[in-house]
């Protein structure tokens, strides 16, 4: 049983950092997706596909797997560039704005 801790990045959607500062284990599949014939269902015997455990640091993360003896890896995640602007959204409506209004 092999799993993987790591922090999950923002989705396409979603414009602030919620849920992105803690940290998932996440177990490997053990086994292959079927499809089931009659329905067309996708599924699996693995159980352990289901289970996502949260935790608010990496070293409790670690700490956890160790403890149950369960063979990890660890994915730093990526540093985020800052999007400042000088003004920010407010220069878009300031009185002595350089740029003419596009729109």
């Amino acid at each position: 049983m092999r799993a993987r801790i790591y922090r999950p990045a923002r989705t396409a959607t979603q414009s602030g950092t919620a849920r992105t500062r803690e940290w998932l284990l996440e177990f490997s599949p053990e086994a292959p997706r079927e499809v089931d014939p009659l329905m067309g269902w996708t599924s699996s015997h693995d159980m352990n596909s289901q289970v996502r455990l949260h935790f608010d640091t990496r070293e409790a993360a670690e700490a956890y797997a160790r403890e149950k003896g369960i063979d990890h890896v660890v994915l730093e995640p990526k540093s985020r560039r800052p999007n400042i602007r000088p003004r920010g959204y407010g220069e878009n409506f300031a009185t002595d704005r350089r740029g003419a209004w596009t729109h």
